[in-house]
């Protein structure tokens, strides 16, 4: 997730675990450890330049950077690999047009620019094995499969139709191999977020009109249909992250109206429901489910969130503060901690 203002870029991204977090400002950039919350890595603005991605693998020394913000150090259509073990760069891929997002998976990486996506292996080598066209991507939307040695390996990605989802599955994609991609009619307005759960079994989707999260079944080879619709709200929003748990049993979603939502999905009768008596002008608006638990954070603060150890979801904003909440079954939630992460500057030694 990335903010802009008054020539400033603040960019917040998880690792795949969701156990630690990259934070790239105009000051540097740091990678911080979520629990216990402390800095892991600092990345200095002398040697590296200010950073408008920060992708990490997992846990382990590699990082994926791209230039951005004041003080860039290298062009902003180039990807270069640090390895934080050896302390040097491993690798430089330039692209045609400004790099907007990068994701990582052990054995491949995907890079996006605003109407392509491109597909690498890496490992002793790497080899392009594709490059996808996209319809207009100005963030730079799409998810791969990160769970490691699994068989399922799905990369999903705005199609051309506005609302529509398109999934390759990357099993087979070999240069010259094909395989016949599925398309998901998710929302009628452009796709603003999706993402997939550590199995990739699950795919939800969020629209730029922010009221609705759809939640997909994916395993099926030939078709995607939809299991469950949520309902953020009823104004129109900025939906910032949306994430699920590490079991699959509940989805967060942060948007600009200060506030992170907690549905849950395996058992789905403890999400809220409208109280409204069923009337033909409300449409389907009656049978969206509401969050199960809410709580806020600073208004209109962008932020990432994500589900802790425990039921706890935690939110990370761009103003550099971290909250940590508790949420029960009955929907009751309560702030567990706070802490403002960006006065953190010393790295502290991991055991």
């Amino acid at each position: 997730m990335s903010t802009s203002g008054n020539h400033s870029t603040i960019t917040l991204r998880l690792n795949q675990e969701h156990n630690l977090l990259s934070y790239c400002s105009d000051l540097g950039s740091r990678i911080y450890n979520i629990e216990p919350l402390h800095v892991k890595l600092c990345l200095d603005v002398a040697q590296f330049g200010t950073l408008s991605i920060c992708e990490m693998l997992h846990r382990t020394n590699l990082l994926a950077l791209v230039a951005g913000g004041s003080r860039p150090k290298f062009a902003d259509n180039t990807v270069i690999i640090w390895d934080d073990h050896s302390k040097q760069f491993a690798l430089e891929l330039t692209f045609p047009s400004r790099v907007i997002a990068v994701r990582m998976r052990l054995d491949k990486m995907i890079v996006a620019e605003a109407d392509q996506i491109h597909c690498f292996s890496i490992g002793k080598d790497v080899k392009k094995l594709f490059t996808v066209s996209t319809r207009t991507n100005p963030t730079g939307l799409f998810e791969i499969s990160s769970q490691p040695n699994s068989e399922r390996q799905l990369l999903c990605f705005p199609g051309h139709r506005i609302g529509s989802i398109q999934v390759l599955d990357l099993t087979n994609c070999e240069p010259g191999a094909s395989s016949s991609p599925v398309y998901v009619n998710a929302h009628e307005n452009e796709i603003a977020y999706l993402v997939m759960n550590q199995q990739s079994t699950l795919l939800a989707t969020a629209s730029q009109k922010g009221t609705l999260i759809r939640v997909f079944d994916t395993t099926s080879p030939y078709r995607i249909f939809q299991i469950v619709e949520l309902r953020r709200g009823s104004d129109v929003a900025t939906l910032y992250c949306l994430n699920f748990s590490q079991n699959s049993e509940f989805l967060c979603a942060s948007s600009d109206k200060g506030t992170v939502h907690i549905f849950a999905l395996k058992d789905v009768h403890l999400n809220k429901r409208s109280s409204f008596k069923k009337m033909s002008f409300l449409g389907n608006y009656i049978e969206s489910q509401w969050a199960l638990a809410t709580f806020t954070v600073a208004a209109e603060c962008a932020c990432v969130c994500a589900f802790g150890q425990g039921n706890t979801v935690f939110a990370a904003c761009v103003d550099g503060t971290f909250t940590r909440y508790g949420f029960g079954l009955d929907g009751q939630s309560n702030r567990l901690s706070f802490d403002v992460f960006s006065e953190m500057t010393t790295v502290e030694d991991e055991e």
